[in-house]
C-alpha cells in the first residue's frame, strides 16, 4: 500500500481517537454540571473542613454545631419535608413594650415549616393547613396546591454533607442574627409606634442554640435602633430576647374533634375543598391533649383507666419552697374533671429532676411542660400552649407565674371581701389563704393550657342571694367554672357566716372536660362523634351551670368579666356597700399599721378600679342583648334584648350611685394624705367615663335596633331622657363635681352630633349614624336642655353656678349652630 495512504489512515485514526476522548470529556463535564444543578454533593467542602475539631456539638432532632461564632445545622435527610412547628416567643422583654400589655413568654408568631432540598440549597418553606383536601386523591388536591403556593422563609447554601451522606449541613448564623419579620417579635405596629429604624447588628447575636430529641430551641438577643423606645429613652434603642422553638410534629396526627360553640374550647380552623357540598367545608376543631386509654376495653365498660401518656407538669427549679404544694394542688385539681371523662391520673405535677437525677432535663425541651416561676414585678400569670395545626393536638405548654402576681390577689382580697371577711383586713394575708388563691390561679391557667378559654357566663349561673349562704358557697364556690373571671365573693355582707370567698372548680369544668376529652368508642372519624357530642350538650341544655359565655360578648350582661351573680344591679349594690366599709377603714388597715402611705395610695387606686367594675356591670344592662348559643332544633332565640324594666332600673341605679356624686370615694383622710391635688379630676374622669359609656354609639344603636323586634322596649329616647334628668337633677348652688359632670354630658352630645361608628371585628354593632335617629334625638335633647338650663339659671344667685349655666348654653348653641 502507498506509504502516504497508510500514513493518512494512521493519522485519521489518531484524530478519531482524540476526538472521541474529547467528546467523552465534554460529556462528562456536562453531566457533572447537570448533576450539580440537580443537587449533587460534588464540589462541596469536606465535612472536616466545615465541622472542624473546634466544633461544639449538641445532639438532638438535628445535630447543632458551634464553630467559633458560627452555628451549623446538620439536618438528617429523613427529616426533609417533615412538618415542624416554628413558634416565636419573647423570652425577655423591655419595660412597657406594647404599652405594658405584652409579657415575657408572649407568643408573637406560629407557623408550620419544612426543610426541603432544591439543587444546592436547603429551603425553609412555610406551610399552611388552613386550606386542605382531606382526600389526597381528589382531583381538586392539585388546585389547592397551586393556589396556595408555599412561601420560602429562607434559602441556605449547603456547606457540606455528613460523612455517611445521610445528612446535610447548613450555616444558620445569618438566618438567626438577621431582622426577619417572622422571627423578630416586633410587628409593623410596634415598629411604627417606637420609630424603629433598623436592627443594630453590632448589638444583636445568637445567645444559644440547643437541640433536643423533638425540638430545637434558639435564643437571640436583638437590639433595634429606635427614636422613641418604650423605656430607657436615652439609649435610643429597644433590646429584647427572642426564643424560637422548632418542634417536630407527630408522624400520625391525632383524630380531630369538631368544635361546637356551645362548649368553650380554643380552636383551629380549616377549609376542606374535597367536600361534596356546593361549597368548601369550613371545619373548626378543638384544641386538646392526646389522651388515649391504656386499656380501651375497660374504658369502654365505664371503668377509670390511666392514659397511655398522662399530662405532666414539672415545677421550675426556682420555685419558692413555700409555694410548691399550692402549685401542685392547682395542677392536680384537674384530676377530678378528667375522672369524669374516664381517666385517672390524667394530669400529674412533679418536681423538676436534679442535674444528678437527670442531667439532660431542660425546661426548654418540648417533652417537658413546666410551671415557670419568673422573678419579675409583672402582676400576671399565663397559660400558653403549642398545638398541631393539622389536628388541634396540644403538644406542650408552659404555665408562667410572675412573682408579684400574689400582690394583686392580696389587694383584691382586702378590697372585695374585707367588709365581710375579717381575715382579709391586713397587708399580711395569712400564708394558707394566699396559698389557696395561688392554687386556684394556677388551676385557672392550667385550664387554658388544656384548651379552655374564659367562660364568662359561669358566674351568672348562681342567684345573688346564694353568695350570702355559707353552705352554698362552701359547696359551689362563686361560679360554675374556674375559667370565669370571678375571683372573690364581693356580695357576702358583714355578719354572713361560713362564707367561701375564693373561687374553685365547678360543675361546668367537669362537663367541658368530659365533652372534649372522653374517647367515643368506634367513632373513627370526627363526623362520627357529632351525634354523641350533641347528645351530651342537649342533656344539659337550659341549665345555667353548663352554659358557655364568650368573653367577647361585651353586650351581654350574662357574660361579664369580674362579675358574679345573676343580677348586676343587686350584686353591685352589695359590692358598693362593702366598698364603702372598706374605704372608711382603709387607713386603719394600711398606713396606721405601717406608718407609711405607700400601701394606702396603691390600694386606694385599686379601690377606684373595683368601683369602676361594679358600675360597668350595671351599664351593660342598658342596651344589653342576652346571647344564648344554641342550635336551630332548640327552643328560643339566640339573641334577646334585656327587658325594659331592668334597663330602666339600671339607669336609675346609675343616677343614684354614679351621677349623684359618690362623695365617699373622696375621703379626706385618704386623698389628702396621698396627693396634694387632683381629687376633683379623679372624680370627673370616673363619672365622665361611665356617662360616655352609657351614651355610646354602639349602645344607642342596639336600642334603636330593639324597635324592630320588640314592641315593648326601652328606647334610645328613654335612655337620653332618664340620663339627662339624673345629671341635671341638682338645683341651686352646684358643687365642682356636679358642674364637671354636666359639662361632660354636653361635650358628649357634641361628639354624638359628629361621631361615626367604627366597624368592629364581627360588624354587628356597625350602622350608619348619619342616616339613623341618633342626630335627631341628640338635637331634640339639646333643645330640651336649653329650656331647662335657662330656668335653672334664673333660679340661682350663686355666681359660679350662673357662669356655669351660661357656659353650657353657649356650648349647646355652638353644637346646634356650628356655622354661626
Amino acid at each position: 500500500m502507498n506509504q502516504k495512504i497508510i500514513l493518512a489512515i494512521l493519522l485519521s485514526g489518531t484524530m478519531a481517537l482524540s476526538s472521541c476522548k474529547t467528546n467523552k470529556s465534554v460529556a462528562a463535564k456536562s453531566a457533572t454540571e447537570s448533576s450539580k444543578s440537580k443537587g449533587s454533593d460534588d464540589g462541596m467542602k469536606a465535612y472536616d473542613k466545615v465541622i472542624t475539631k473546634e466544633a461544639k456539638t449538641d445532639e438532638g432532632l438535628f445535630k447543632v454545631h458551634q464553630v467559633k461564632d458560627k452555628y451549623y445545622y446538620e439536618i438528617p435527610n429523613n427529616t426533609l419535608k417533615k412538618d415542624m412547628l416554628l413558634v416565636s416567643r419573647i423570652a425577655q422583654i423591655p419595660s412597657n413594650l406594647g404599652g405594658g400589655y405584652m409579657n415575657a413568654g408572649s407568643k408573637t408568631n406560629e407557623q408550620v415549616v419544612s426543610w426541603e432540598r432544591f439543587q444546592d440549597k436547603i429551603l425553609l418553606k412555610v406551610k399552611s393547613y388552613s386550606e386542605i383536601t382531606r382526600d389526597s386523591t381528589a382531583a381538586i388536591t392539585n388546585s389547592v396546591k397551586v393556589n396556595n403556593y408555599e412561601p420560602t422563609l429562607y434559602a441556605f447554601d449547603i456547606e457540606t454533607v455528613s460523612k455517611d451522606s445521610t445528612a446535610t449541613v447548613i450555616d444558620v448564623t445569618k438566618f438567626f442574627s438577621s431582622d426577619i419579620p417572622a422571627l423578630s417579635g416586633l410587628n409593623s405596629r410596634l415598629r411604627s409606634t417606637y420609630k424603629v429604624r433598623n436592627l443594630d447588628s453590632d448589638r444583636s447575636f445568637i445567645n444559644s442554640i440547643k437541640s433536643f430529641p423533638e425540638n430545637i430551641e434558639v435564643k437571640q438577643d436583638f437590639t433595634y435602633n429606635a427614636s422613641e423606645p418604650p423605656s430607657n429613652g436615652s439609649v435610643g434603642s429597644i433590646s429584647l430576647q427572642m426564643n424560637q422553638s422548632m418542634i417536630l410534629l407527630p408522624e400520625d396526627p391525632m383524630q380531630p374533634r369538631i368544635y361546637d360553640p356551645r362548649v368553650g374550647f380554643f380552636t383551629i380552623d380549616q377549609i376542606d375543598y374535597s367536600s361534596s357540598a356546593l361549597k368548601a367545608d369550613e371545619n373548626t376543631y378543638i384544641r386538646r391533649w392526646r389522651l388515649e386509654p391504656k386499656d380501651p376495653e375497660a374504658y369502654a365498660r365505664g371503668e377509670l383507666v390511666e392514659p397511655v401518656k398522662p399530662i405532666v407538669y414539672y415545677l421550675d427549679p426556682g420555685t419558692p419552697e413555700n409555694l410548691k404544694e399550692y402549685i401542685k394542688q392547682g395542677i392536680e385539681d384537674w384530676q377530678k374533671p378528667f375522672e369524669t371523662a374516664g381517666f385517672k391520673n390524667a394530669i400529674i405535677a412533679k418536681d423538676a429532676p436534679s442535674p444528678e437525677e437527670d442531667p439532660e432535663f431542660s425546661p426548654e425541651d418540648i417533652r417537658y411542660s413546666v410551671v415557670r416561676y419568673v422573678a419579675s414585678t409583672t402582676r400576671n400569670a399565663v397559660g400558653p400552649s403549642v398545638s398541631d395545626p393539622r389536628s388541634g393536638e396540644i403538644i406542650e405548654s408552659d404555665i408562667i407565674w410572675y412573682h408579684n402576681h400574689l400582690r394583686s390577689y392580696r389587694n383584691r382580697y382586702l378590697l372585695e371581701t374585707g367588709a365581710a371577711n375579717p381575715s382579709a383586713r391586713t397587708l399580711n394575708t395569712d400564708p394558707e389563704e394566699i396559698g389557696e388563691m395561688m392554687r386556684q390561679v394556677i388551676a385557672h391557667e392550667v385550664g387554658h393550657a388544656l384548651g379552655f378559654p374564659h367562660n364568662m357566663a359561669a358566674s351568672f349561673a348562681y342567684d345573688v342571694e346564694d353568695y350570702r349562704d355559707g353552705d352554698f358557697t362552701q359547696e359551689n364556690g362563686i361560679a360554675a367554672s374556674l375559667m370565669d373571671y370571678a375571683r372573690y365573693n364581693y356580695i357576702a355582707q358583714p355578719g354572713d357566716e361560713n362564707i367561701r370567698f375564693v373561687r374553685q372548680m365547678g360543675p361546668y369544668d367537669h362537663y367541658a372536660v368530659n365533652w372534649g376529652y372522653r374517647v367515643i368508642p368506634n367513632a373513627s372519624t370526627p363526623e362520627a362523634e357529632v351525634e354523641t357530642l350533641n347528645k351530651w350538650i342537649m342533656e344539659k341544655a337550659g341549665d345555667p351551670k353548663y352554659k358557655f359565655g364568650r368573653q367577647s360578648s361585651s353586650f351581654d350582661p350574662q357574660s361579664q368579666t369580674e362579675a358574679i351573680g345573676n343580677d348586676p344591679v343587686k350584686a353591685s349594690t352589695y359590692g358598693i356597700k362593702n366598698l364603702k366599709y372598706v374605704a372608711k377603714n382603709l387607713p386603719e388597715w394600711t398606713s396606721d399599721t405601717t406608718n407609711d402611705y405607700d400601701d394606702l395610695e396603691e390600694l386606694y387606686g385599686e379601690l377606684l378600679g373595683v368601683w369602676n367594675r361594679y358600675v360597668g356591670h350595671v351599664v351593660t344592662n342598658v342596651g344589653g342583648v342576652n346571647e344564648d348559643l344554641k342550635k336551630p332544633n332548640q327552643p328560643g332565640m339566640v339573641y334577646s334584648n334585656v327587658d325594659k324594666e331592668t334597663q330602666k332600673e339600671s339607669v336609675e341605679w346609675l343616677n343614684e350611685n354614679v351621677f349623684s356624686t359618690p362623695e365617699w370615694l373622696i375621703d379626706p383622710s385618704i386623698v389628702q394624705n396621698i396627693d396634694y391635688a387632683g381629687y376633683a379630676e379623679t372624680m370627673r374622669a370616673a363619672q365622665a367615663r361611665h356617662l360616655t359609656n352609657l351614651l355610646s354609639l354602639d349602645r344607642i344603636g342596639r336600642l334603636l335596633n330593639a324597635e324592630t323586634v320588640n314592641s315593648d322596649y326601652y328606647s334610645a329616647i328613654n335612655l337620653f331622657d332618664d340620663a339627662r334628668k339624673g345629671v341635671f337633677a341638682p338645683n341651686g348652688k352646684l358643687d365642682i363635681y356636679e358642674r364637671n359632670l354636666q359639662r361632660a354630658f354636653v361635650d358628649h352630645m357634641s361628639y354624638l352630633m359628629t361621631g361615626e361608628m367604627q366597624r368592629g371585628r364581627r360588624g354587628g354593632d356597625y350602622y350608619d349614624v348619619n342616616q339613623s335617629d341618633v342626630r335627631s334625638i341628640v338635637r331634640g335633647e339639646l333643645n330640651s336642655l336649653q329650656s331647662t338650663l335657662r330656668g335653672k339659671m334664673r333660679g340661682t344667685n350663686d355666681t359660679i353656678t350662673k357662669f356655669h349655666y351660661q357656659d353650657l348654653l353657649a356650648r349647646i348653641d355652638n353644637i346646634l349652630n356650628p356655622e354661626k
